[in-house]
């Protein structure tokens, strides 16, 4: 008999394989069905949705769709809360469409999410393009050179 570990209540280690294989073909499909527009709600008519990532639950049973309208890099851009709605309306239809597509024994439910990450690594970059803080880089570039020059000559290197 296979022994269980006892359940820690939350998921300390990350996602199992499981799950990143699963949502990694949700989010392909999920893609196809979005690059293909049969979803009639008006909101998304003419636009294109760029599915970054889901992440699924270890029971495999609620998904989260992490998307961004193509050319919207802001999550207070106009449309992209009609965009978010209009999808989270539309996960029903989307869910038996994944269906047809994915051999799951239950297909998780989806919620549709603003991925906000393009965001954070656009105002990353912004604050390091700042002369201050490009100040402080080089400083301590110069200074962890100096460092390993240092450690290098101690090493025992005594040229004979």
């Amino acid at each position: 008999m296979v022994k269980r570990k006892p359940h820690s209540g939350g998921n300390v280690a990350g996602p199992s394989q499981r799950q990143l294989r699963v949502g990694e073909e949700l989010r392909h499909v999920l893609s196809g069905i979005l690059l293909r527009g049969h979803l009639r709600d008006p909101a998304l008519e003419g636009t294109s949705v760029t599915v970054t990532e889901v992440r699924i639950s270890p029971d495999l049973r609620n998904a989260t769709a992490y998307v961004m309208p193509l050319g919207e890099l802001t999550s207070d851009a106009p449309h992209a809360p009609e965009v978010l709605a209009a999808l989270n309306r539309s996960a029903a239809y989307l869910r038996g469409q994944i269906a047809r597509e994915i051999t799951l024994r239950h297909v998780p439910a989806i919620r549709f999410v603003y991925d906000s990450a393009f965001e954070s690594s656009a105002r990353i970059d912004t604050v390091l393009l700042r002369p201050d803080v490009r100040r402080d880089l080089d400083t301590y570039k110069s200074r962890a050179a100096k460092d390993e020059d240092r450690d290098g000559d101690q090493d025992g290197d005594d040229g004979a």
